[in-house]
């Protein structure tokens, strides 16, 4: 039980340590407003796992000594981030505004960590430079979630147009499918490749079975040479012609045998009677009747 427990706390840390601070505004006067109607500055928070995060009970703070500034309410089913999904948080300091409105502003912090639930442990950190961000200019990551940790700002930038809970790297830019269109307006590349994938994947399933085919072939020559090893190493003594003499002992106790079980030797109690046929009844034959036959004499 101990164990297992051990086990989930390792997994919700391993979940934590999944979030990713992605992008905030410091200051906002035409930007996006939050759910009361009031333009503030915001900090916005990024899944990079393929798995839902639950960040309740985890901190915010712009306060290096104070890690534990602003606990993110737990039992909030809007806390568990989806994969690869984002969350705002409006840094306005109004936290009774409900669980997305921190305790602090930006206007005047030099830095916005994300600690883990234990209080302790910075999971992700970024430094602000007001110098280089100017009213409704957010700071973020150039691709959603990639970057440093140490908060040195590598793979931040400043961003073209804030993107608030969507993607940082495809607002403007041009979809996949988009730039393949273009490339292969008739679709020829992408038959090519995709009959060239099942043809190499019919390739590899021929050289798989015929060496599945060969090794059986082998294996079997391999036991069949083993048995006749053994074959060979048997003596030579096993192999000796019988003689005729003892053939002929063997057709005589045969032969005895059987007469002597006809003359009953062993059963000498029994009495055998072989059953004549005749072709006449001795009862119906005219020389044993009771009377002759009347004769008549002439004088």
């Amino acid at each position: 039980m101990l164990g297992c427990v051990i086990a989930s706390l390792n997994l919700n840390a391993q979940n934590m340590s999944d979030m990713r601070l992605n992008e905030f505004l410091v200051t906002n006067t035409d930007d996006f407003e939050d759910d009361f109607g009031h333009k503030n500055g915001w900090i916005e928070l990024f899944n990079t796992s393929y798995g839902t995060v639950d960040i309740g009970g985890c901190y915010l703070t712009d306060d290096p000594g104070n890690l534990t500034k602003y606990m993110v309410p737990k039992g909030d089913i809007l806390t568990k981030i989806k994969p690869r999904q984002h969350i705002l948080f409006w840094a306005d300091n109004q936290p009774f505004r409900g669980t997305f409105h921190i305790n602090f502003k930006l206007d005047e912090a030099k830095e916005i960590l994300f600690v883990s639930s234990d209080g302790r442990t910075i999971i992700d950190r970024i430094k602000i430079d007001h110098s280089q961000l100017t009213p409704n200019v957010s700071f973020g990551r150039t691709e959603d979630g990639i970057g440093s940790v140490s908060g040195d700002g590598e793979g931040w930038a400043v961003m073209k147009k804030t993107s608030p809970s969507t993607n940082n790297f495809t607002l403007d830019g041009e979809s996949a499918s988009m730039r393949l269109k273009k490339l292969d307006p008739y679709g020829i590349v992408m038959a090519v490749t995709a009959m060239s994938v099942v043809f190499l994947a019919l390739i590899l399933l021929y050289i798989v079975f015929k060496q599945i085919g060969n090794a059986s072939i082998r294996g079997s020559q391999k036991r069949s040479d083993n048995v006749t090893q053994k074959d060979d190493k048997v003596p030579d003594h096993k192999y000796e012609e019988t003689s005729a003499e003892v053939y002929a002992a063997i057709s005589l106790a045969l032969h005895l045998y059987r007469e002597e079980n006809e003359a009953h030797d062993y059963e000498n109690t029994i009495l055998t009677i072989d059953k004549v046929k005749k072709t006449y009844s001795p009862w119906s034959s005219k020389i044993y009747t009771l009377r002759e036959t009347p004769q008549l004499r002439k004088k």
